[in-house]
């Protein structure tokens, strides 16, 4: 199959999915546009949004209708590495055998991924970056596509082990959850309160969906759109030249050439979802907040005159 029959493949695909999803979830077009940006882009997402806005739910609604492998694991200031990566034990031949954690799966849902301590933390980022583990000097690959998208209550802070820049960082994208609109929130209490149950068809197979992604990768940029991405990360850092006075104000740090990486793959994607063969500046404006939001960090200035993120981003856009 050709590149172009290839996008208008996947674009036809896209629109079954999100048909199929939206029997079981209501509104959050934007969330679910976003995660599956992530994961065309073959990248992880960090969803921050108040309990009860159906994260699990919607994340297992997605898995099924990729037709992938998805394990949930709840994080908790008592999770240990191996609780999530798996362990050793002797079998009744005296031999160590490995018991895969959940960890092995092609979806992997974190969930309040800021409870848990340092260390855990690390053992699952290692595997979302090298898509392997390490365990008892044995290297063991992790099926593809591999996918972690992790939440964030963004209320409690007692008890909770904050996510350091760096590993935020490799995290593609963060989605702010809200709340549902009075009409959205009418259909789902209509829609869980009966007795009726919806079946969602799964729509690809692994290999698919892997295609597809070395597929966005092949999608060709032009060097104006490549550079407008450069330089609206430079714009973020408050020593660059590229800078304006607002981010001098406002920001303490600026988003790293990741994010240079990841405005580029998205903005492929996004193109690619509507049907385009190639990226412009609007598709890389379309993803620029989701990618930069975790990416900057303010100063006690911003938080003082209730600048937000968005603002600051917004501005630079």
């Amino acid at each position: 199959m050709s590149d172009v029959a290839a996008v208008q493949r996947l674009v036809e695909k896209r629109n079954q999915l999100k048909t199929e999803i939206s029997k079981i979830i209501v509104g959050q077009n934007e969330v679910i546009d976003q995660i599956l940006l992530s994961i065309f882009s073959g990248g992880h997402a960090l969803l921050v949004g108040v309990p009860g806005l159906a994260k699990t739910l919607m994340v297992n609604t997605i898995s099924q209708a990729l037709g992938l492998d998805f394990k949930r694991i709840q994080f908790t200031p008592d999770l240990m590495p191996s609780d999530i990566l798996g362990s050793e034990i002797l079998d009744e031949s005296r031999n160590f055998k490995f018991i895969k954690g959940p960890i092995f799966a092609n979806i992997i849902l974190a969930d309040e991924i800021n409870r848990t301590p340092p260390k855990t933390q690390a053992a699952l980022l290692e595997a979302m970056q090298e898509r392997a583990v390490t365990i008892a000097g044995q290297h063991y690959k992790l099926d593809l596509p591999y996918f972690v998208l992790a939440t964030q209550n963004p209320i409690e802070q007692e008890g909770t082990y904050p996510l350091p820049e760096a590993q935020l960082d490799r995290f593609m994208f963060a989605i702010k959850l809200d709340y549902p609109t009075f009409e959205e929130e009418v259909q789902v209490v209509k829609a869980t309160t009966s007795d009726e149950k919806q079946v969602i068809n799964p729509l690809f197979t692994a290999q698919e969906i892997i295609d597809f992604q070395h597929l966005i990768r092949r999608v060709p940029v032009a060097d104006n759109v490549i550079e407008y991405a450069v330089q609206l990360v430079n714009k973020t850092r408050p020593g660059n030249a590229l800078s304006t006075d607002y981010v001098k104000n406002y920001l303490d740090w600026g988003a790293g050439p990741r994010a240079s990486q990841n405005l580029i793959l998205a903005a492929k994607a996004n193109a690619v979802f509507k049907g385009k063969y190639s990226p412009d500046i609007e598709d890389v404006q379309a993803v620029a907040a989701g990618i930069l939001r975790h990416r900057i960090i303010k100063n006690y200035k911003a938080d003082a005159e209730n600048i937000t993120e968005e603002m600051i981003i917004s501005k630079l856009l």
